[in-house]
């Protein structure tokens, strides 16, 4: 395991970000998230990136919004920028979108993971 790389507790709804490395996980039935990049269905999962004068918004969805139903939604955005990470939690019934009022960097990648098909990335 790295850091950073996300994993979902097999049979569950719970999703762990690995932070600190440690032999106790190995104890836990844990399925590692891919991250995609590729959306062939009419529906929409890859995030946009838009940088903006004084920070990024992040869309999920380009052309079309990804759904924000109770039962398919988008749980969170992020966004790295170099060595940082900004992240925003997100529920039902709000838009699939995050801004981030933040200095620019060279090396952006967003990241955003729906509840039904999983981590995708800019």
């Amino acid at each position: 395991m790295k850091i950073k790389e996300i994993y979902k507790v097999k049979n569950s709804k719970v999703i762990l970000e690995v932070l600190s490395e440690d032999e106790a996980l190995k104890n836990i039935e844990l399925e590692k998230l891919i991250e995609q990049t590729e959306d062939a269905t009419k529906e929409k999962h890859v995030p946009y990136v838009e940088e903006k004068e004084d920070g990024y918004l992040i869309k999920v969805g380009k052309e079309m919004e990804h759904p924000m139903l109770e039962a398919h939604y988008i749980e969170f955005i992020e966004l790295q920028i170099d060595e940082y990470l900004y992240r925003k939690y997100l529920k039902a019934g709000e838009k699939p979108e995050a801004y981030f009022k933040v200095p620019k960097g060279k090396n952006v990648v967003a990241r955003e993971y729906c509840n039904i098909h999983g981590l995708w990335r800019s």
